[in-house]
């Protein structure tokens, strides 16, 4: 009849060992056939050899196999994460310098093609500043301007006589807005005054396209004060708007001057523009 203890362990009896009997056929064995060697019987049938050189009950042997130690676990274990460390260290050593490289190459790419583009702007604008380069510029600037006004379609040549206030009026309100109008206020019995419009009779053959007129200083209604101390005096319309007021132009020309002169001091305030940019 099965025991409590043959349930537990499934009735597998030939795979049990009890201690207590092992320890009585350890006796028995120890008295009976100790000097043989082959080993001992418990009652239950299970052999425990004790040959070393026998061969397991599962059917494998170990051989050769040696017991480090607690000791030779550690120092293994301890060259085993120094060896990794420095697998990591190299690793990023390796990963750092490929980085670096790569970096230093973007960056001289970088710079040999911002220097390329910088060569390349600099070569631009010497050619942009040359001399001759602007003088075109401004021809083709003048030119277009031109067109654009229409300027160059209204001719006058010469230095217009105005004999009244109300043509005085008429001169500037009634032009086209885009005509410069430049008109001398002058006093008979002055030299400079004979002067400036002897200038201006030239400079209205060279620069067609301007209304060159003139008027007595009593006609236009000025003061006997500013007869005395504004003349010769240029007044210069554009639309209708005062554009430039030069009074006693004597300060500025001195009392000996010639055409060139004027049209030099035009050309300085920006009343009118080089002939030579557009002829």
């Amino acid at each position: 009849m099965a025991t409590l203890e043959d349930k537990l362990l499934g009735e597998k009896l030939e795979y049990y060992c009890s201690s207590s009997e092992g320890e009585d056929n350890g006796d028995d064995g120890d008295e009976g056939g100790s000097s043989k060697g082959a080993g001992k019987s418990s009652s239950s049938g299970l052999t425990i050899d004790t040959d070393p050189n026998a061969t397991p009950a599962g059917g494998f042997r170990q051989q050769g196999s040696t017991n480090t130690g607690p000791k030779g676990v550690v120092k293994d274990w301890q060259r085993f994460k120094q060896l990794e460390a420095e697998r990591r260290d190299e690793t990023e050593r390796q990963r750092l310098a490929l980085a670096k490289k790569l970096t230093m190459t973007t960056a001289t790419a970088a710079e040999d093609e911002e220097r390329k583009r910088q060569e390349e702007l600099d070569a631009e604008l010497d050619e942009l500043m040359s001399e001759d380069f602007l003088q075109q510029y401004q021809k083709q600037r003048m030119a277009e301007m031109l067109r654009q006004s229409g300027g160059h379609h209204q001719q006058f040549g010469k230095v217009q006589q105005l004999t009244s206030h109300s043509e005085f009026l008429a001169c500037v309100e009634q032009e086209n807005k885009h005509t410069t109008v430049i008109i001398h206020i002058y006093e008979r019995n002055l030299s400079a005054c004979s002067t400036l419009n002897q200038c201006l009779d030239s400079l209205a053959t060279d620069y067609p396209s301007i209304k060159f007129a003139k008027i007595c200083s009593s006609v236009a209604g000025m003061s006997r004060d500013f007869r005395t101390k504004g003349l010769p005096a240029l007044l210069v319309y554009k639309a209708q708007a005062l554009i430039g007021n030069f009074v006693r132009l004597t300060d500025d020309l001195s009392d000996d001057f010639f055409a060139s002169d004027v049209e030099s001091f035009l050309i300085e305030h920006g009343i009118i523009v080089d002939r030579a940019l557009y002829n």
